[in-house]
């Protein structure tokens, strides 16, 4: 998975580089609530301003379906980078343009006009074949930012000589969403935890009643031909329920929040790992020496409901493992719970860590290598 990085452009002393960030930063109104994914490309950016390079970024910003749209406007982005890196030019949003999303070679002709170079660090787009990602490769000398040529290392680092016990953490609503990806650990881990709205596919396939649970009938199957492979897979013991009538985000609306094993009444909902799954899930991270957490243990928006995200967050914080998070919820909730620092390596990018760890490649990834 190796891919050219910055010093194998050469001197770039008054050359012109068309560096694809991934500035996709959440946003509330015009307010950027969190500035990591900008921050994130600074290391990058400075190389190439003290190699003497003129730098125009580009990104794409939400799904403003190939029109201008004022609720997309990188204007919020482009006050950031003024204040962190003021010589950097930021043009408008890619997805204004139709061409990107559909990958349009005169697209890619008007991106790169008057570049001399270009650096892809936008790892969170890089695996889509879009017209800033895949198309400038094929004209300018090209490399990989420091963000990019970093969560390749990483996270090829876990598909080739992950150090042992590796632990593999998932979360996240379905697993169909994630079946690919588990079948791809389930032959290179030692362990895997599964919490999230996908444990109850897995609970309901052991024959557990998970009441109104979210649940994927037409997935019971492979669920359970997955627990019969004899892999390690841990699920829930015990969990946190909200009874009818409760809402999510809504503690107001009245119902019952009790914690219960895995057997839940008609109408009452499965919404996060109970305490004694929580510590059970922490004695398996306790051994591990490598952790790849992707996806929360329940919905911990909800401040009923955060304690079992909260303890798996705080145990692999305190593993001496070498602990990957892969992007997303996983990396919002590691913050929203102060241990993001505590992680080895916070990827930028949560669907994108798992398709390169089944894939084994992006197509951002084989452009820069020029396939």
């Amino acid at each position: 998975m190796s891919v050219p990085t910055l010093e194998d452009l050469g001197d770039l002393s008054g050359r012109r580089v068309l560096l694809r960030a991934d500035f996709n930063v959440p946003l509330d109104g015009d307010r950027i609530t969190d500035d990591f994914r900008v921050r994130a490309a600074l290391p990058t950016i400075q190389y190439l301003l003290d190699a003497g390079a003129t730098v125009t970024a580009c990104t794409h910003l939400g799904r403003p379906k190939g029109e201008p749209n004022p609720a997309f406007d990188v204007a919020p982005v482009r006050a950031l980078l003024s204040e962190l890196a003021p010589e950097v030019t930021l043009l408008d949003n890619l997805r204004f343009d139709p061409g990107e999303t559909a990958n349009d070679p005169a697209f890619v002709q008007r991106l790169i006009e008057g570049q001399d170079c270009y650096v892809n660090d936008a790892f969170g787009a890089s695996h889509r074949s879009h017209a800033s990602i895949v198309g400038p490769p094929q004209f300018l000398p090209s490399a990989a930012g420091r963000l990019l040529a970093r969560e390749v290392e990483v996270l090829s680092g876990l598909r080739e000589s992950p150090r042992r016990p590796f632990v593999a953490v998932l979360g996240g609503s379905k697993v169909s969403d994630k079946l690919a990806v588990i079948e791809a650990l389930l032959t290179k881990v030692d362990a895997l935890i599964i919490g999230g709205g996908m444990c109850f596919t897995f609970l309901a396939a052991q024959g557990h009643s998970i009441g109104s649970s979210l649940f994927e009938p037409d997935m019971v199957d492979k669920c359970r031909s997955l627990l019969d492979s004899g892999a390690s897979i841990h699920l829930p013991e015990d969990l946190t329920t909200l009874s009818p009538g409760g809402k999510l985000f809504e503690p107001e609306a009245g119902g019952e929040v009790r914690q219960s094993g895995v057997n839940l009444p008609d109408g009452w909902m499965g919404v996060d790992i109970g305490p004694g799954t929580a510590a059970a899930f922490g004695d398996v991270l306790a051994d591990a020496r490598t952790i790849l957490w992707n996806g929360p243990m329940g919905v911990f928006e909800d401040p009923r409901f955060e304690a079992g995200t909260r303890a798996i967050a705080d145990a692999i914080a305190k593993s001496s493992a070498f602990s990957v998070v892969g992007g997303g919820d996983s990396a919002a909730a590691a913050k929203q719970f102060g241990v993001d620092g505590e992680m080895s390596h916070v990827s930028t990018g949560g669907g994108t860590s798992l398709e390169l760890l089944e894939k084994g490649d992006l197509a951002g990834l084989a452009a820069l290598r020029g396939k």
